[in-house]
C-alpha cells in the first residue's frame, strides 16, 4: 500500500527480523513497561471526559491552536522544537491522542489483549474535543501530523452540524492522512492488529525491541531526512512500545481506511480555511495520494510542497510550519 508506507513496512519487518534475534536484557514486558513510565513520565495535566482521562499540555498566549501527534506519537514530538516557536502568539494545547502517550482509550472500545477493536479518527475527535470543551477552548485552529491530520479534519466535520465553542475555526495539517488510497497494509499491522497478535506477537516484541531498533524506525519516518539528534529521547520513543500502546496504535492504522472513505464524503462540506504542507519525498503519507488530492475537492485547501522533504515537515522546516499555522489563523480572521 502506497499510503501509509512501503517504507514503514519494511521498517516494521526489520524490526521484527531484528527483534527476534534479540538478547532479552533487563525484565519482561511488565518490568519494561514500568521502567519506561519513570523514565518518560507524563510532562502535562489530565482533563477527565466521557470513560477515561486525557493527558494535555497547553501554554502560551494569543489564538487557540490545538496539535495532534502522528501515528505511534505522543504530544513530545511538538515540544522537540515547535511549541515554543508558537507560545508568544498563541495559547498552544497538545494533546496525546487516544491510546497514546497517557490518554486513555475512546469510550466504549474494548482494550483487551485479544481484542481487535481500533479508535476511529471520528471517535478519537469526539473524544478530544470534549476534552477542548472541558478546558474552555474556543474558535480553535486545529493542526495534526500524519494520523493527526485525519483526526483534524475529523474534528472539522464533525463542527458541520454541531454548535460548539469549540468547533475548528481552520486546519493545518502536516503531512497528513486525508484520502483513501489503493492496496493494504502489509504483514506487519494485518498480523498485530488481529487477535493473536494483539495478545501474544506484540507483548514478544515490546520485549525485545533494542534501542537500536527504535532507533531505525525513527530514521525511517523522517527519511530522506536526517532525524535531529536527541529527537528519539525527548519524544519517549519507547511509550509506543509499551503493550497497550503498541495495541492501541496498529489497531487505529488498520481500521484507519474505511474511516477516511467515510470522511471524505462530508469533504465537499467543508468551508473553513485548511492549510497543508507536505514533503514531495514522503513515502509515509505520499503526498499524490493526499494532499494533492483533497486539493481537488475542497476549494478550501491551500497547499505548500517541500520540495525533497520526507514525511516530518515540522521538523524539517519549522519555519515553514509555523508560518501555515499563521496563515490559518490569519484566514480565519484570527489574527
Amino acid at each position: 500500500m502506497r499510503g501509509l508506507t512501503s517504507e514503514l513496512r519494511r521498517a516494521a519487518t526489520a524490526e521484527l527480523a531484528c527483534g527476534a534475534g534479540s538478547v532479552l536484557t533487563g525484565g519482561g514486558t511488565a518490568q519494561r513497561t514500568a521502567k519506561t513510565g519513570m523514565t518518560y513520565p507524563p510532562v502535562g495535566q489530565f482533563v477527565d471526559v466521557t470513560g477515561g482521562k486525557v493527558h494535555y499540555l497547553r501554554d502560551g498566549t494569543g489564538p487557540e491552536l490545538i496539535l495532534l501527534h502522528g501515528a505511534g506519537g505522543n504530544l513530545r514530538d511538538f515540544t522537540f522544537d515547535l511549541m515554543h516557536r508558537l507560545t508568544d502568539d498563541y495559547t498552544v494545547t497538545l494533546f496525546d491522542r487516544p491510546g497514546h502517550g497517557y490518554t486513555d482509550r475512546v469510550p466504549g472500545i474494548d482494550t483487551g489483549a485479544f481484542a481487535t477493536d481500533g479508535d476511529s479518527p471520528q471517535a478519537q475527535a469526539k473524544m478530544l474535543r470534549e476534552a477542548a470543551g472541558k478546558l474552555g477552548i474556543k474558535d480553535p485552529v486545529v493542526g495534526g501530523h500524519s494520523l493527526g491530520g485525519i483526526v483534524s479534519l475529523a474534528w472539522a466535520v464533525a463542527g458541520l452540524d454541531q454548535d460548539a465553542d469549540h468547533n475548528a475555526r481552520a486546519i493545518v495539517s502536516f503531512a497528513g492522512v486525508a484520502m483513501p488510497w489503493d492496496g493494504g497494509l502489509g504483514a506487519f499491522y494485518t498480523a498485530n492488529s488481529s487477535a493473536l497478535g494483539g495478545g501474544i506477537v506484540i507483548p514478544f516484541l515490546s520485549a525485545l525491541a533494542t534501542d537500536g531498533i527504535v532507533d531505525n524506525s525513527i530514521e525511517g519516518v523522517f527519511a530522506p531526512d536526517p532525524a535531529p539528534e536527541g529527537y528519539g529521547e525527548h519524544l519517549g520513543a519507547r511509550l509506543i512500545l509499551r503493550p497497550d500502546s503498541f495495541r492501541a496504535n496498529v489497531r487505529q492504522v488498520s481500521e484507519l481506511h474505511p474511516n477516511v472513505v467515510k470522511l471524505q464524503t462530508h469533504y465537499d462540506e467543508l468551508t473553513l480555511p485548511i492549510e497543508i504542507l507536505h514533503g514531495t519525498a514522503d513515502t509515509v503519507v505520499p503526498i499524490d495520494i493526499h494532499a494533492r488530492e483533497i486539493v481537488k475537492i475542497v476549494p478550501s485547501v491551500r497547499v505548500q510542497e517541500l520540495e525533497g522533504v520526507g514525511h516530518m515537515p515540522h521538523h524539517v522546516d519549522p519555519i515553514a510550519a509555523v508560518a501555515a499555522i499563521d496563515r490559518a489563523a490569519g484566514r480565519a480572521g484570527l489574527r
